[in-house]
């Protein structure tokens, strides 16, 4: 049962883990849905953000594009990761500040919600003010009204945003101008989204841009999605045969023990069926032996897993632990834990049929004569 309990555990960490990092990576293109993403060449985009590449000249870019056609509306971005706060250099980057136009929060935030009461979004661009996720609120112990320093330059805390996307949860978001000043871009971006007449093809104004700026590449959504895509099928490739490799050696461990603890109850077999038990009864008491065993070991194993993928969670984040416990069944979906768990209680009752099948094939006579 230990070893049942140990192979679940580590399906379930290494499994919720992995469909949590594919999860946050997918719903990234959230913020940009239906929109034109303008980068400049060389930058590499995962789903919605940019890695590497250098700025864009922010009026000369957007004057350029807003007189092609098909273009109803372009929001300038400024995207950098880490924002730095207290100074500390993270090996896996996963705090970010975005600078966005105020009059255009709506457009990239959708309905967000604040929490909480008082909560506002700036509507200044020269105000030292920023609204944060709430992961990070939490980690830091932030509220409406605090004052943070990033970069070397102290803001106020005008409003948490309530959300369940991980990027924006982890993010600092303030004014564009107020952006570009902190992280000395002026009059830089790196992302434009560009938001397409309706009715207009995106691939049609994607090609346009490329051919009229050379200093660009655009992507449409779904592009953007192709880029990422053939690393997460990799991912869920790679989890499939874990999860495969795993149940198929728990299935030959279960089959093992199951035999060799009918070989030691041979006697006891045969007396049952010489004082006229039913065949059927000793094949369901191997059986539902089988069935606990899965149960109890399904069981531990679902607890031990979840608390893995939670350390596994914090590990690669640098967030605390105890955060993520509010969460744990985003992290661990329960529907996954189910599927787990009758995945498991299956393969036990499967290894234990040919160990039941031999159980009620004995020879009554030979058994109890060798035993006795």
């Amino acid at each position: 049962m230990m070893g049942l309990v140990l192979s679940t555990s580590f399906v379930i960490a290494i499994g919720a883990a992995t469909m949590r990092y594919t999860t946050v990576i997918k719903e990234i293109s959230v913020l940009f849905n239906g929109q034109v993403m303008v980068v400049s060449k060389g930058t590499i985009v995962i789903q919605a953000v940019p890695i590497g590449g250098s700025m864009l000249p922010q009026a000369f870019t957007e004057e350029k594009i807003r007189g092609m056609a098909g273009v109803e509306r372009t929001v300038p971005i400024l995207f950098v990761t880490p924002i730095g706060i207290g100074g500390m250099i993270q090996p896996v980057p996963v705090n970010f500040s975005m600078g966005i136009p105020v009059e255009y929060w709506h457009l990239i935030l959708g309905p967000t919600p604040l929490r909480g009461n008082g909560g506002y979004f700036p509507s200044n661009e020269s105000s030292n003010e920023v609204a944060v996720g709430a992961s990070l609120a939490d980690e830091h112990g932030w509220t409406v009204g605090t004052r943070i320093t990033v970069n070397d330059n102290e803001f106020k805390i005008v409003g948490v945003l309530d959300t369940r996307l991980a990027l924006l949860n982890r993010c600092v978001i303030m004014p564009l101008m107020l952006a570009q000043e902190v992280y000395n871009y002026p009059g830089s971006v790196n992302i434009i989204a560009v938001k397409p007449v309706q009715g207009y093809s995106q691939k049609n104004l994607v090609e346009a841009i490329k051919q009229e700026i050379s200093y660009v590449t655009a992507l449409t959504e779904g592009e953007r999605n192709d880029m990422i895509q053939p690393v997460l099928s990799q991912v869920e490739t790679w989890n499939l045969g874990l999860h495969t490799a795993i149940f198929l050696m728990s299935l030959i461990l279960v089959m093992t023990v199951t035999v060799m603890s009918v070989s030691e109850r041979r006697r006891d077999f045969a007396t049952l069926e010489a004082i006229g038990a039913p065949l059927g009864y000793v094949f369901r008491i191997v059986i539902l032996e089988s069935s606990l065993i899965g149960v109890l070991g399904g069981g531990l194993g679902l607890v031990f897993g979840s608390l893995g993928a939670l350390v596994l969670a914090s590990l690669y984040t640098n967030i605390p632990i105890a955060q993520f416990f509010p969460s744990i069944f985003e992290v661990v979906p329960p529907l996954y834990m189910v599927g787990i768990f009758l995945a498991v209680v299956s393969v036990c009752c499967l290894g234990g049929i040919i160990p039941a099948i031999n159980a009620t094939r004995m020879r009554i006579a030979e058994v109890l004569r060798a035993e006795y």
